[in-house]
């Protein structure tokens, strides 16, 4: 029988997600000026205050208070009744080097080639790593979610226009319940759920009553006319809004819920579809496995599907801390794998696995040279998902502490369908 399945997502001024780009904005500055940093940075923000905390070993030196206020203006808490305030809070710095017990498994000295450096770089912690693609969207991620991040986009676009809904503050968070049906294709939105914070008012009911018509008349048609005519179609008179459904919500931000860098994990990746591994992304640099094995999983997943293998994947990869094999590689297609051995029978999830493999190197290094990851691409990635996003190449200017770097950058390379013939070629499709 049909199925209902939900997920969500945050806006750029959650702040969970406040935290999260600070994380990444150091992590962009630190690989700009010395591509070879280790780091790990966590960030807490709460009323009035950031505190940085983490790990790093580098040979560049950071103006952290600078970054994180130009991160926080950059959202938008630049006003002081917001009770945060990029250029008047207090920002504390506990960062300090990196343990050299930690270092000694993922920076190894070796001069040689290709080969040598992939075997003598170990992963940077042990774990699972999860990537997930699916057929039923354009980019291969799941409606709920996809639908869920186009939301909130497009509050934030409304936000800083001005002139169409003047009273918005950034924090804000959407949902989206979909309707499935037993052959698992979405078959309408059966509910949106949108809270988002704003300006203070004399008259509450009104004014709430008011942002619901808004986000109902402004918002959500923009989000629709931006999809293909399959996914407007979704959309009816019989859906269920939840607009700001506690009441008022005036305090938000660092100011009215205490922001921690990884809190999201649900959110930067699949919404609930697929699995995870447990560990977060922001902060960290891509020796650390959390982040690039999870981007090379999504890249493995994502070429899968629109290669044509299966309508949906997951692939799964382990490590152990130093060691730069993978324990080994998991996938599972859900049933829906279509290709064929030389007798015509279906290929199982283990068979596939065994190919992906010999297809896709998993050691560290390799995964960080084949995705371009020592580059300064990460701030991007820190708001409305780390996965589903378009790849293009930008020049990004930094500057530090009388320091200036220009560096052009490819975004999302995990995104690329750039293994698809490599992939119909080993199962010959």
């Amino acid at each position: 029988m049909p199925y209902l399945f939900t997920s969500e997502s945050v806006s750029e001024g959650h702040p969970d997600k406040v935290a999260d780009q600070i994380s990444d904005a150091l992590i962009d500055h630190f690989l700009a000026f010395d591509p070879n940093s280790k780091v790990a940075c966590e960030t807490l923000v709460t009323t009035g205050q950031v505190v940085l905390a983490g790990e790093v070993n580098t040979n560049t030196y950071l103006d952290v208070q600078s970054i994180a206020r130009q991160v926080i203006n950059k959202i938008g808490y630049t006003k002081a009744e917001y009770m945060f305030e990029g250029n008047s809070c207090g920002v504390i710095s506990a960062i300090h080097e990196q343990s050299s017990e930690i270092n000694q498994g993922v920076d190894r000295k070796v001069v040689g080639n290709f080969e040598d450096m992939a075997n003598a770089q170990g992963a940077g912690d042990q774990g699972m790593m999860f990537g997930y693609a699916t057929s039923e969207t354009d980019n291969y991620m799941p409606l709920a979610l996809d639908l869920s991040h186009k939301i909130l986009l497009e509050l934030a676009e409304v936000r800083r226009e001005e002139d169409t809904i003047k009273y918005l503050r950034p924090d804000a968070k959407s949902q989206v319940t979909i309707e499935y049906s037993d052959d698992n294709q979405p078959i309408r939105i059966d509910t949106i759920v949108v809270s988002t914070q704003h300006d203070d008012f004399d008259e509450d009911e009104s004014m709430l009553k008011k942002i619901k018509e808004d986000i109902i008349k402004y918002v959500i048609p923009r989000v629709k006319a931006k999809l293909k005519p399959s996914l407007q179609a979704l959309f009816n008179d019989d859906i269920l809004y939840h607009i700001n459904p506690t009441g008022k919500f005036v305090i938000g931000g660092p100011h009215g819920d205490t922001g921690l860098t990884g809190r999201k994990i649900i959110v930067d990746t699949y919404g609930g579809k697929g699995a995870h591994g447990g560990g977060a992304f922001s902060g960290k640099d891509p020796s650390k496995v959390d982040r690039s094995a999870a981007y090379a999983t999504r890249h493995i997943a994502k070429n899968l599907v629109a290669a044509g293998v299966a309508k949906e994947v997951l692939v799964q990869v382990s490590y152990a801390i130093g060691v730069a094999k993978p324990c080994g590689v998991f996938l599972d297609t859900y049933g829906t794998a279509t290709v064929k051995d030389a007798d015509g029978k279906v290929l199982n999830d283990g068979q596939i696995a065994r190919e992906v493999e010999k297809i896709f190197d998993l050691r560290p290094y390799a995964i960080e040279q084949r995705l371009k990851l020592r580059n300064p691409i990460y701030s991007e990635t820190a708001a409305y998902g780390h996965m589903g996003r378009e790849p293009k190449m930008v020049t990004k200017v930094f500057e530090n502490a009388g320091q200036r770097a220009e560096v052009e950058v490819e975004l999302f390379t995990w995104e690329k369908l750039d293994y698809v013939d490599k992939v119909k070629a080993a199962f010959n499709l």
